[in-house]
């Protein structure tokens, strides 16, 4: 028995440490809070960033040119007695035996604009790849706050669905009583259990859905494995809504996606102009310096020599006109996709705007519909036991109660979450 017992207490130990440690692991957390661990952890934020620090880069890359380009030589070349190179070049055709060092650089004096609007073409893009940063913290914004509204509304369904099972267990039994008494009919038992086994089955449904959204939540925040959260409630937004004619003038000014495809047009064009460029001459300073230690009697120990050279284009089978071309037709495709997210824009915060002013006409209705759900069901109780009703008036007064119930706890957090659409649509998520 001593023994039966020890084990007994052992076992329940264990469980209450589980059942504790469980308890630990779940981390209770504000909206604010959800937003901040995902904005910090989320691989879309870190790839934008990355995106953007490349795109920084290039800058760099189209600046360089402004600087001069200097390179050394280790030269040694043997020949022939009185050879000569006698085909493959215009070019001088005397070599003679030596091993020289020496350094060579050149300096871009002036294209005429095609390298500054290369640079300004590449600024504008990396300021296109910042807004796309903004664009990725606003997306992953919207999907914790849709995540997290979710996982409430999962999680007030359930209490609803428990308190439903409970309360149709007690009906259940009162009429299973009631016809073994052969007060009540076996249908009457039968409607009850019927009714009864339906709750069941949402709480069932209740249960999974909450795992789901708890799922969806933890992905949003950017882990990999699920994560458990108490969630804590936010307040219920104000009744007024912005005026939906600012919203749009003000979203069209604020949308990072607007403002990443301005930044790209704008590049387009810089880009358009440097590609017309090409057509002028590029004047650069070339120097070369060096000493040459082992030579031929009719070279110096010591050579240097400077130049100006003016490339100038002529033809090139039409390559510069090929790109010049297709550089404007692309400005013109980024002036037409911009107007286009404009259009799209506008349309979207209309439509949030109206889902949002619907879901906070909802908050009131739904109220009404409980608490007349609530009436009916004590009415039709009240009839059925008295004998003036019958088990199916219970019943679907039961339902309605329920789905009123459902209703009331989904406004809240519908709202809410279409309030919070409303304000990624318009720039101030």
């Amino acid at each position: 028995m001593n023994k039966s017992r020890l084990f007994v207490s052992l076992i329940l130990c264990l469980l209450v440490s589980a059942v504790s440690g469980l308890a630990q692991n779940v981390q209770k957390i504000t909206l604010k809070q959800a937003e901040d661990i995902a904005v910090a952890n989320h691989p879309r934020v870190r790839e934008a960033q990355m995106n953007a620090f490349a795109a920084g880069e290039t800058v760099k890359e189209a600046r360089s040119a402004y600087f001069p380009i200097a390179y050394g030589n280790l030269t040694g070349a043997e020949a022939l007695d009185k050879s000569r190179i006698a085909a493959g070049g215009l070019n001088n055709p005397i070599i003679f035996d030596r091993y020289s060092n020496g350094i060579t650089a050149s300096q871009l004096v002036t294209d005429f604009g095609r390298t500054k609007n290369l640079v300004a073409s590449a600024r504008l893009d990396a300021r296109s790849a910042q807004e796309d940063v903004n664009t990725a913290r606003a997306d992953i914004l919207l999907d914790v706050d849709n995540a997290y509204y979710t996982v409430l509304r999962a999680a007030a369904v359930l209490k609803v669905a428990q308190e439903t099972v409970s309360a149709r267990q007690i009906v259940a039994d009162q009429v299973s009583a009631l016809a073994q008494s052969k007060l009540k009919s076996d249908l009457d038992a039968s409607f009850a259990n019927v009714n009864l086994a339906e709750a069941k089955l949402m709480l069932v449904q209740a249960q999974n859905d909450l795992k789901t959204a708890n799922a969806q939540l933890s992905a949003a925040m950017g882990f990999s494995d699920q994560r458990q959260f108490e969630l804590v409630e936010e307040p219920l937004p104000g009744a007024p809504l912005p005026d939906l004619t600012g919203a749009l003038a003000e979203a069209l000014r604020k949308r990072p996606e607007l403002s990443s495809l301005r930044y790209q047009r704008d590049a387009a064009e810089k880009f358009a102009k440097a590609e017309r460029d090409l057509w002028f001459p590029a004047v650069s300073a070339v120097g070369a310096a060096g000493f040459t230690p082992l030579h031929d009697s009719n070279l110096e120990d010591r050579y240097a020599a400077a130049a100006v050279n003016v490339n100038i284009p002529i033809f090139n089978g039409y390559l510069f006109s090929g790109r010049k071309a297709k550089a404007q037709f692309e400005f013109r495709a980024e002036q037409e996709r911009l107007r286009d997210m404009e259009d799209q824009i506008s349309r979207d915060i209309r439509i949030a705007w109206l889902n949002a002013d619907t879901a906070f006409q909802r908050l009131a209705l739904t109220r009404q519909l409980l608490d007349q759900a609530s009436l009916s069901l004590d009415l039709a109780q009240a009839r059925y036991q008295l004998g003036l009703g019958s088990i199916v008036e219970v019943t679907q007064a039961q339902l309605n109660k329920t789905q009123a119930e459902i209703a009331q706890a989904s406004a809240r957090y519908e709202y809410q979450d279409r309030r919070a659409i409303l304000l990624y649509e318009m720039g101030d998520l």
